[in-house]
């Protein structure tokens, strides 16, 4: 670990809920919900903290999510807007750092540990980012700040809405030995039940368990299990990376084996991949679809075509052939993902401000 860097990740609060009610007066104070037609297959996009005192949330079930709440107000996704917005944020990321990570529209890491402002305090660079998105935008964002990106997302989301939190790496010990193992980015209902099952509960108990052991139950995510318990994150924040693909893909947080909801949020998918594809005026041969099942076990299935794939509608069509040739329906479902690659151009990673549904 480097105790020396200093790393901030940013996330905006409610999203697309919030600049629905900014942008509608009608709006504000009131349950919202981004996302499809209660009377259909629809699903939630994200919803306001209005409508998450009702058990609401995002992937689930618009009909559920009516009747939860049934004087809920549906909006329908208005991206363009909620880009619009994401590109006045990044801006101002940009006064601090060049050193900016798009994870999706509405967060991303910023390392600060050099800065333009030349201050040794990140915690004031976070103060003053979610000071100007507020001015700027007239909508809040929560903060997260610590040597590592691991640490950084987990504080973001400690104080939400409108919330700043630092773990310094003298905390950090103290804070991951009591960190429940479910708050650990990766670790889903499957995962945690696996650790529980082992007496693993907690950061504290996690690292008291061998490499060896972790590896061996675990396999490839034992060594990841072993650096987090210790606060360890190498990860560097990326600005320039190079993509040869574009692709989308979202963890639902209740398992779906309802074929017309998974095509549903392909659906939403594809338009989200496509207008990525068109708006770097590139296209890809190949589609993946990426399926992982409740039990963890991912299947991808991939169709490679002579024509240039760039339109949401054959993303679909080919998504919904590939769909067919998995156990999805069978099987439950808990991740779907599209993914466009043998790409025309090289993108670079930062240009790709990704126009997320955040189902997980």
């Amino acid at each position: 670990m480097n105790p020396q860097r200093k790393i901030i990740h940013i996330d905006m609060d409610a999203f697309y809920a919030s600049v629905e009610q900014r942008d509608n007066p009608q709006l504000r104070g009131k349950p919202v919900i981004v996302g499809g037609d209660p009377d259909g297959r629809g699903v939630v996009a994200t919803c306001s903290y209005e409508a998450r005192r009702f058990g609401i949330h995002s992937a689930m079930s618009c009909a559920r999510a009516y009747r939860l709440c049934p004087q809920a107000l549906f909006v329908r996704p208005r991206f363009e807007a909620y880009r619009a917005v994401s590109l006045q944020i990044r801006e101002i990321f940009h006064q601090y750092t060049d050193l900016v990570e798009p994870l999706s529209l509405d967060e991303a890491y910023l390392d600060v540990t050099e800065n333009k402002p030349d201050t040794q305090s990140a915690t004031w660079i976070a103060q003053q980012v979610c000071k100007e998105i507020r001015q700027a935008t007239q909508l809040t964002a929560s903060a997260g700040v610590s040597y590592n990106k691991f640490l950084a997302k987990i504080a973001s989301d400690m104080n939400k809405p409108a919330g700043l939190t630092v773990i310094t790496p003298q905390q950090a010990a103290a804070f991951i030995a009591e960190l429940p193992v479910r708050r650990f980015h990766g670790v889903g209902r499957v995962t945690e039940k696996r650790l529980q099952n082992r007496g693993i509960l907690t950061g504290a108990d996690l690292k008291q368990r061998s490499r060896q052991e972790l590896d061996k139950y675990f396999g490839k995510s034992g060594g990841y299990f072993y650096n987090i318990a210790r606060g360890i994150d190498l990860r560097e924040v990326q600005p320039n990376r190079v993509r040869k693909s574009i692709g989308k893909e979202t963890t639902l947080k209740e398992d779906i084996a309802d074929r017309g909801q998974m095509l549903t949020i392909l659906g939403d998918l594809a338009e989200r991949v496509a207008a990525l594809v068109q708006a770097k005026e590139t296209a890809g041969l190949t589609l993946t679809l990426k399926v992982k099942y409740a039990d963890f076990q991912i299947a991808t299935r991939s169709v490679t075509r002579e024509e240039p794939i760039e339109q949401a509608a054959q993303m679909l069509f080919l998504a919904e052939e590939l769909l067919a040739k998995t156990e999805a329906g069978e099987r439950a479902v808990r991740l779907l993902g599209i993914t466009i690659s043998g790409l025309t151009t090289d993108i670079l990673a930062e240009e790709l401000l990704q126009m997320e549904l955040p189902f997980e």
